[in-house]
């Protein structure tokens, strides 16, 4: 079992990576195999060339189609950002945009959630952002016991948030137990049946 842990902050050590470290510990203890990728601060937006409909990936080759790969393999992701103007890194919303975009397979039942690191506000807000990427692709969402977010202007500020923290270690233990769970229902009985996609819109002619 492995879960995909994505620092979608552009300081490699900061507050984001803070947080991610302290689930991830907590992922090794409970026996699931964890990576942290850093998408760093050069992510294009996707431009909408359709480009991926082959199922051959994106066609700005970055790191979006070297997580799709990672993800692609994982039983879970957390996706980790820093706060702000009350919303996620522009960066990582790029590469989340392509990354659920232009990645064709199934998601279904892979575990995910979202990680917000803010110095004050905007927390709930980036949480909320991130979490629909999940809710639309089949995916489970993983709670703790408060909101997944840590306060702090930096790395080292983040380990003295005690509740954050706490939230992180409750966050890595729901995950884990979630994934065996779901990997036992799976055995027994297979993934949810899935309906063709219906595709409507609101204009009427």
């Amino acid at each position: 079992m492995k879960v995909l842990l994505i620092n979608g902050s552009p300081h490699k050590n900061g507050t984001t990576f803070t947080a991610l470290s302290e689930a991830e510990r907590i992922l090794k203890e409970e026996g699931v195999e964890t990576e942290i990728l850093h998408i760093g601060t050069s992510v294009k937006g996707c431009m909408v060339c359709l480009g991926c409909k082959d199922g051959s990936g994106c066609v700005i080759k970055d790191s979006v189609n070297e997580a799709a790969e990672k993800l692609k393999e994982a039983d879970g992701v957390i996706v980790g950002s820093p706060v702000y103007y009350a919303s996620p890194n522009g960066s990582l919303v790029a590469f989340l945009d392509r990354l659920f975009f232009s990645s064709k397979f199934d998601k279904t039942m892979k575990v995910g959630a979202a990680v917000v690191c803010a110095r004050r506000g905007g927390c709930t807000a980036s949480f909320d952002v991130i979490n629909k990427y999940f809710s639309i692709s089949g995916m489970p969402i993983a709670t703790s016991s408060y909101w997944n977010q840590v306060h702090g202007s930096n790395g080292e500020d983040a380990s003295f948030d005690e509740e954050g923290m706490q939230t992180m270690r409750n966050l890595a233990r729901n995950m884990a137990f979630m994934i065996k769970s779901i990997s036992l229902g799976k055995e027994k009985y297979g993934l949810p049946e899935k309906e063709s996609a219906a595709k409507t819109n609101f204009i009427r002619r």
